[in-house]
């Protein structure tokens, strides 16, 4: 695909909407509502890469309540013309159908490569990718299993809700400010699995989410792991204008 002329593509993740609260939510949903109005006059195409919602669970007639400033403007942004995908998290991989009927906005639920302008792109979430976490993983599969969606869909939306708000929380809390650490080269796992993926096809970019630290590391001279960071603490997104990809920080700009 080749970007029109002026035009950028933008890459957001990591908003978790609803957390920690609703005062504090309300607060970052209106500044990232503001910042895709800003974009709105030269995005081609806008990524978000995971857990735009802290929780998100779609049964048949109910989605979660709240959220209408971000839903609005995603829709007024498709329907302007502007491309947005989105890539499910590991927060709000629960989705079916609410997004493409409504928004009519595309999900993915795994990594998938793009090229823009001769530029191979592969983006994603991140979570469960490179070695380790096993207990994650397996724990991912099961939430992802159609039985346990649907088993998690007979719960009643006020106690399911509830409960889905509890383990998040405990979730954050299990990991602390693990987020806030660079762990060096061998030991960032997301970096692994870009080191692993070059063995067998040339990357420029690889995008990902979830690790909540913005991180712009050179894995050759030709290829950079771009993690977006998030919207909770850093306010960073990346760009790319057709040649060149910069992540750079919202408030200092």
């Amino acid at each position: 695909m080749q970007i029109p002329q002026g035009k950028n593509i933008y890459f957001l993740s990591d908003f978790h909407l609803g957390a920690p609260d609703y005062s504090s939510s309300l607060k970052r949903e209106k500044k990232i509502v503001s910042f895709l109005e800003k974009i709105k006059q030269d995005a081609h195409m806008i990524f978000i890469v995971g857990d735009l919602f802290d929780f998100w669970f779609e049964y048949r007639k109910v989605v979660p309540k709240g959220y209408v400033r971000i839903l609005g403007k995603l829709a007024e942004l498709s329907d302007s013309g502007i491309i947005i995908h989105f890539f499910v998290g590991n927060h709000d991989m629960w989705m079916s159908g609410y997004f493409e009927k409504e928004l009519n906005i595309p999900v993915f639920y795994d990594t998938k490569f793009y090229e823009f302008n001769g530029k191979k792109f592969l983006v994603g979430h991140g979570d469960g990718l490179g070695p380790g976490d096993y207990g994650y993983k397996v724990l991912k599969k099961v939430f992802r299993n159609p039985l346990s969606q649907f088993l998690f869909g007979l719960i009643p939306p006020f106690f399911g809700v509830a409960l889905a708000d509890f383990l998040s929380k405990r979730s954050r809390l299990a990991t602390g400010t693990f987020d806030d650490t660079f762990l060096g080269e061998e030991k960032e796992w997301l970096i692994q699995y870009c080191k692993k993926q070059l063995q067998d096809n040339h990357i420029d970019y690889f995008i990902f989410g979830h690790r909540h630290l913005p991180i712009d590391f050179s894995l050759s001279q030709t290829s950079r792991y771009i993690n977006l960071g998030d919207w909770i603490k850093y306010d960073t997104y990346a760009i790319f204008d057709g040649a060149h990809l910069r992540l750079i920080h919202h408030s200092n700009e």
